[in-house]
């Protein structure tokens, strides 16, 4: 059996122009410890066909940069600047869930993988959601709880575990199609996961900070690899 072909979507500067690519090496890091061969996508629309029929499992990594405004609650808009990384993401990530390939999505891929599932954002968490703690600072842990019997929780084997925080955007509805399957003590929605899906999970917090430590989430980053293995197995 081949090794899994990891394909993980870059970020990019939008903060200063949107002139670079940029990615984590913890992106990279974690999939790699994890059994995959990872593999940056830059946003040419050319590469999306090679993405979803040559690759077993994509990564949506984190990001600021704005969605459909009819992607978030109803009056609201995203205060964040526009990116040509929205519509390859939106491709490769709708053609994934339409091939029931593994997708892990972290922070803004989370939001992505949720809203093309139904749910809405909120693009600023601490106005819609006054009592929530602090969720924007980078560093910054806090607890969070796993819903019993969630996938997620059968992955991670505990209830709670402390994530880091770096993020302004959030779930504010959930649909039908999406388990939260985990929640900050402030109620905030920490974790999804699309019910029909293989493997669709999603996470607000930054699991690719902890790679190479001990930290127990990244035992989705093994999880993820071995469904991105079956996928590779079936195409052989």
């Amino acid at each position: 059996m081949r090794q899994p072909r990891i394909a993980i979507i870059l970020d990019e500067n939008t903060s200063t122009g949107g002139t670079r690519y940029e990615a984590a090496k913890g992106y990279f890091r974690g999939v790699r410890d994890a059994g995959g061969l990872p593999f940056g996508i830059p946003y040419i629309p050319e590469i999306i066909d090679i993405a979803l029929n040559e690759f077993d499992g994509f990564v949506s990594v984190g990001g600021r940069f704005a969605f459909p405004d009819d992607w978030y609650i109803e009056g609201e808009i995203s205060r964040a600047p526009p990116s040509e990384r929205l519509e390859v993401e939106r491709a490769i990530m709708e053609g994934y869930l339409q091939r029931d390939k593994p997708i892990l999505g972290i922070c803004s891929g989370m939001q992505m993988l949720a809203c093309l599932n139904g749910c809405r954002l909120t693009p600023d968490l601490n106005t819609t959601f006054p009592s929530a703690g602090e969720h924007d600072k980078r560093d910054h842990l806090h607890s969070i709880e796993i819903l019993p019997g969630s996938r997620l929780a059968k992955i991670i084997g505990r209830s709670r575990i402390d994530v880091n925080t770096f993020h302004r955007e959030a779930v504010a509805q959930v649909s039908p199609a999406v388990l939260a399957s985990a929640l900050a003590d402030d109620g905030i929605v920490e974790a999804i996961e699309v019910t029909s899906a293989s493997f669709a999970i999603g996470f607000q917090w930054h699991q690719e900070q902890h790679a190479g430590t001990d930290h127990p989430g990244n035992a989705v980053f093994r999880s993820f690899v071995q469904a991105a293995a079956g996928t590779a197995t079936s195409v052989r």
